[in-house]
């Protein structure tokens, strides 16, 4: 520790930062299903899954190693490229919070990385492999197996209870969606709380601290596992409302359905080393979950948008990595204005989110500036509607009857012409 310089402090406290972010960030991966479906209330929910979050930092470190020592080569890497690489990541993240879409933190990292490496070294200085098999093909397959697993695990649980008590087997999902929050939860700290360490580790490789190779110190996992859970608790309350509500409407057990498949889909990533986005993981489950039940249907405007902030995340929070990089390698005045345009980046941010303030007392309410379930049925939903047949008394059935009404002359008498008395 004696070897930590003043540029390297700051770089492990912004690092840090990041982690809390991405606490607040995912914590709607593990618990907006749970809260959705009133399975635990909002405080007692965020507050297990930072509980657990802590707890699963400590169980892996194949994660922290892919990331300090397989996408950028360290050889030249200087600390300032890694504080090039946090800035980009964490204004990225407080973007899509204040918008409440829930993209990848793991992918923001990356693309900040990646676009201050480049800014400083060429591309010369990204492993293009570990990119390919590590990042972006999990990036693809995370969600749709997720949401295929989550598919096939609503359909199953509808037909094992299709001749039980709803009430009854909704109240046992609910129970059973604890559990499986907590799994999210301990998987998420797995994998996401590990990047933080990775990159802490990276920058006291290129501050000389460790050798290359070295697994994060103690000192390291500690300090990302209780970042990431104070995060957590705090709770990404406008991403949990996206997630619980924007998406699909759940029950009890589909949000164990959905739960269950993300969960699995983590920690087999994390035992292999791949540092997938556990937010694509959790979305992609939760849109499985919502197609899987019979009649229930995806908000695709909704999803569209997600969709769109996932394709943007890599690029976008590189550019901003490139443009800091740019700026610190200026010199010691380039460091300190790209840490005030960061802090007052994340100000602006922080004013413009308390206009439609969402906390623990609204989060679960059905309008918040808007319900998503106002928002117009997409191509997927209506062609699904259209090989439907409609129910005895629904809306097309009643609105075949006001047609007939209309085309059938009314008898005298009747609402259609009050000047005329009735007739017996």
């Amino acid at each position: 520790m004696e070897h930590i310089t003043l540029l390297l402090g700051i770089v492990i406290v912004t690092a840090l930062v990041f982690d809390f972010t991405n606490g607040f960030h995912d914590t709607a991966n593990a618990m907006a299903t749970t809260i959705s479906t009133g399975a635990l209330k909002p405080k007692t929910a965020v507050a297990m899954s930072a509980v657990l979050n802590l707890v699963g930092a400590f169980l892996s470190v194949e994660v922290a190693k892919t990331i300090s020592g397989g996408i950028v080569n360290e050889d030249g890497l200087k600390t300032e490229v890694i504080f090039a690489a946090l800035v980009g990541a964490i204004l990225w993240n407080l973007m899509t919070w204040l918008v409440g879409l829930p993209s990848s933190s793991s992918h923001a990292l990356f693309g900040g990385l990646i676009g201050a490496a480049v800014m400083s070294m060429g591309w010369s200085s990204i492993d293009g492999g570990t990119v390919v098999t590590k990042i972006l093909l999990p990036a693809i397959a995370a969600p749709l197996v997720a949401g295929l697993a989550a598919t096939l695990a609503t359909r199953l649980t509808y037909r094992i209870g299709r001749n039980t008590d709803t009430k009854a087997t909704a109240k046992g999902y609910r129970v059973g969606q604890i559990a499986s929050a907590g799994l999210v939860s301990l998987a998420h700290g797995t994998n996401d709380a590990q990047k933080t360490m990775g990159i802490i580790t990276l920058a006291l490789v290129t501050g000389g601290v460790l050798s290359p190779g070295s697994n994060p110190p103690m000192w390291v996992i500690v300090s990302a596992g209780v970042a990431i859970a104070l995060g957590t608790y705090l709770g990404g309350w406008r991403i949990i409302r996206t997630m619980g509500k924007g998406l699909t409407d759940l029950q009890p057990q589909q949000g164990f359905a959905a739960q269950t498949s993300a969960a699995t889909v983590i920690l087999a990533s994390s035992h292999l080393g791949f540092s997938l986005s556990t937010t694509q993981s959790c979305s992609g489950a939760v849109m499985g979950a919502g197609l899987g039940r019979k009649g229930g249907v995806v908000r695709w405007s909704t999803a569209s948008r997600m969709f769109i902030a996932w394709g943007l995340t890599l690029p976008a929070a590189g550019l901003v990595g490139a443009g800091a990089e740019f700026l610190t390698k200026q010199g010691p005045w380039g460091v300190a204005v790209t840490a005030a345009l960061l802090v007052a980046g994340s100000a602006v941010i922080w004013v413009l989110s308390r206009r439609n303030a969402v906390d623990h007392t609204n989060v679960a309410d059905d309008e918040i500036g808007g319900s998503s379930a106002d928002e117009p049925a997409g191509v997927v939903t209506t062609a699904m509607a259209a090989v439907t047949p409609p129910p005895t008394g629904s809306a097309v059935a009643s609105a075949d009857v006001d047609f007939v009404k209309a085309t059938i002359p009314a008898p005298t008498g009747t609402a259609a012409d009050p000047a005329r008395p009735a007739t017996v």
